[in-house]
């Protein structure tokens, strides 16, 4: 699925930012720590307003049994969200909770990778398709899904 590729690439790219953040702190640069995390977040704030404005609302939209699931992830989005968007690497505890949130962001991505988008495969139509790459558009206009 076109679809559920792009979002592993921007999982992908997310966590690889994310790590080069811890290691540029590890190396003492946290002018390079910051503007990586930074690049982080914008990575994941499209990412995650394709994801819950396509393929989550595609779900829920199907079955209300995926509520439970996916509610517990927007929450995450959000959480992490608001770290990102008050982070201040000159501060000895967001230093800290940056590194654990770029090795929570592993389980994160598991639970969607591994569990919601085979469900997908399995429980959305072609409608329900068109509609959550519609949503992934939005999310990043003027881009195409890789391969299209």
């Amino acid at each position: 699925m076109p679809l559920l590729r792009d979002y592993t690439a921007e999982h992908e790219r997310a966590v690889n930012l994310g790590g080069d953040a811890v290691r540029a702190l590890d190396a003492g640069d946290s002018a390079r720590a910051q503007d990586l995390a930074g690049r982080m977040a914008e990575e994941l704030r499209a990412h995650w307003r394709g994801e819950e404005d396509g393929l989550f609302a595609a779900l829920l939209g199907n079955d209300d049994v995926f509520a439970e699931f996916i509610e517990p992830l927007v929450a995450e989005h959000r959480e992490l969200d608001a770290f990102l968007t008050a982070l201040d690497l000159t501060r000895s505890a967001d230093r800290e909770r940056l590194r654990s949130e770029v090795f929570d962001l592993h389980e994160h991505i598991a639970k969607e990778e591994d569990s919601l988008f085979p469900a997908s495969v399995t429980t959305l139509d072609g409608a329900e398709w068109d509609a959550a790459i519609d949503g992934w558009q939005r999310a990043h206009p003027g881009a195409r899904l890789l391969g299209s």
